[in-house]
């Protein structure tokens, strides 16, 4: 394990530096046969996709997000989700050809799309989770892209996971399932009903869920032209940006599914505050 440069926090919580609870994401070449890939995905419930896009296209998106936000300001922020050069972006035939392989039919693209910037010195960060909470209305054969619009080392605080919690993240909603039976039918799908933690997060203390789950975070410095894929169970996290250069991390996840499964209409709509999900 390299040596970070600043201890890795999330919500308070500092996460223990050791070989039983922090380890690395193990890297898949985007060239690997496209069956070793959806097995290797099987197993581990993510994919991290080294060099799947060309360098330049990550980095002329990213320029686009901040002269936008720099010539018009903080409103520009939902006018980019919403434009068209995102669209093409989440579109491109890279990445569209790619998901007709992975997924063995035609792709759809979650019309809900979310951007997202953090800067050093911000104290709150995504807690841990699983993307079905979710996306109860749809189909669970979904794949989350995670796509870093830029280098984020770990201490830029991107994507951690916790390790074989695909497994973790199917008996629990296994358990929920249960519970949520004779809610009403809104309820029974919202990540905030009576039955769940506020937010939907399993836990902010990261450092207890590796304990409880006898398990270890996994982190990874990222680079642009990478992307990760995540099963909707696979429980996943962030920590601070702890960037000594103060840079702002920006990322974009992506959710497809094959169009001819169920799709969660509340999805199907551009992301807009307040839209309770």
């Amino acid at each position: 394990m390299r040596v970070i440069g600043e201890p890795l926090v999330s919500n308070g919580h500092t996460l223990e530096m050791t070989a039983e609870r922090l380890g690395w994401l193990e890297p898949s070449a985007a060239s690997l046969p496209i069956e070793q890939l959806q097995e290797t995905y099987r197993l581990q419930g993510y994919l991290w996709l080294k060099g799947f896009f060309e360098r330049d296209v990550i980095l002329n998106f990213r320029d686009y997000f901040f002269e936008s936000i720099f010539a018009r300001g903080p409103q520009a922020f939902f006018e980019i989700i919403s434009s068209q050069e995102y669209e093409n972006f989440c579109t491109m035939p890279r990445l569209w050809t790619f998901y007709q392989a992975f997924l063995q039919g035609e792709p759809y693209l979650h019309k809900r799309k979310l951007l997202r910037f953090n800067s050093p010195g911000e104290d709150n960060c995504t807690g841990g989770h699983y993307d079905l909470i979710y996306l109860r209305s749809g189909t669970d054969r979904l794949c989350t892209s995670w796509i870093p619009l830029g280098d984020i080392p770990v201490e830029m605080g991107g994507l951690i996971y916790l390790e074989h919690s695909d497994t973790v993240g199917r008996q629990m909603e296994a358990e929920f399932r249960v519970k949520n039976t004779d809610l009403p039918p809104e309820e029974r799908i919202s990540a905030y009903n009576r039955n769940m933690r506020a937010n939907g997060w399993i836990s902010t203390d990261l450092v207890d869920m590796a304990t409880r789950f006898n398990s270890r975070w996994l982190i990874a410095d990222y680079e642009a032209g990478d992307m990760v894929i995540h099963s909707p169970y696979m429980i996943h996290a962030a920590t601070l940006n702890k960037d000594p250069l103060y840079r702002t991390r920006l990322s974009t996840d992506i959710r497809f599914q094959r169009v001819d499964d169920k799709i969660d209409q509340r999805w199907a709509k551009v992301w807009s505050l307040g839209d309770d999900l």
